[in-house]
């Protein structure tokens, strides 16, 4: 599957490795996506994600609502809504599990205390993050189009549910939104997708 990949989408995944190592993560997950996604410039899906607004203050925004999902286990706001409904605070449990464990203790993705994280050997990817690179591969393939580019891998990560698409969704960030930007009104398949 790689060998499709543009330069461009091969190093949002290689930052995407590199960003889950430092933060000593046990798996590359849709968060570790989407942070290399937003590093990088003059790209397909950067300009895209300028073309909607994610700059800024909205994307200082979009930093806290990932660090909040991160913080409650990968909790998405709908999760939080539907727990609420069951009148179970989950502001409250994460605080009282934070002051008896830590800060983070109940964040997605953490290395245990204790064991060698990764010891020479590669970080996997989640079942998450592969689906982002399936759903890539579909889209491009969709677009009748030679290479996987980075704005397939926005547009694999937006087709999902979850704490991270759902971040991006409050900001107008969505898989038709990514698609009228980069390919016009329609969003249309084949020639109309590759001319944009």
């Amino acid at each position: 599957m790689f060998e499709r990949f543009s330069e461009a989408a091969r190093t949002v995944v290689q930052e995407a490795v590199d960003l889950a190592v430092r933060a000593g993560a046990r798996r590359v997950t849709e968060e570790h996506l989407l942070l290399a996604l937003l590093g990088r410039e003059s790209t397909r899906a950067s300009f895209a994600l300028a073309s909607l607004g994610l700059e800024g203050e909205r994307r200082k925004a979009l930093y806290e609502d990932l660090d909040r999902a991160r913080r409650r286990g990968g909790l998405s706001r709908e999760d939080e809504e539907a727990l609420a409904g069951l009148g179970i605070d989950l502001d409250a449990i994460v605080s009282r599990v934070e002051d008896e464990h830590g800060e983070g203790a109940l964040a997605t993705g953490a290395a245990r205390p204790g064991r060698g994280l990764l010891g020479g050997r590669r970080v996997p990817f989640s079942r998450g993050a592969r689906s982002v690179l399936e759903r890539a591969l579909r889209e491009t393939l969709a677009g009748r189009e030679r290479t996987l580019g980075d704005e397939h891998l926005l547009l694999g990560l937006l087709s999902l549910s979850g704490p991270v698409p759902e971040a991006l969704a409050r900001r107008g960030v969505t898989g038709d939104a990514v698609r009228r930007v980069l390919y016009g009104a329609g969003g249309g398949e084949g020639e109309e997708r590759r001319a944009g």
